[in-house]
C-alpha cells in the first residue's frame, strides 16, 4: 500500500512538474520534439510492423 501511495505521489508531481515546464517557451519546444520523435518512431513500428504482416501473409498463400 506504500509503494502505491508513492507511486501517486510521484505521477502527480511528474504532472504538475511537466505543466510547468510546458508553460515556458524552452518547454514548449522540448515537448514538441518529444511528441515529433515519439511520432516517427510509432510511424516507423507500423510501417514495419504492415511489412511483415505482409510478408507472413504472402508466404501463408504459397
Amino acid at each position: 500500500m506504500k509503494q502505491l501511495f508513492w507511486l501517486t505521489v510521484g505521477v502527480i508531481a511528474g504532472f504538475f512538474v511537466a505543466h510547468k515546464v510546458n508553460q515556458t517557451e524552452q518547454g514548449q519546444a522540448f515537448f514538441a520534439a518529444v511528441d515529433a520523435k515519439t511520432r516517427d518512431f510509432t510511424e516507423a513500428l507500423v510501417e514495419g510492423y504492415k511489412e511483415r504482416e505482409a510478408e507472413l501473409r504472402a508466404a501463408r498463400k504459397n
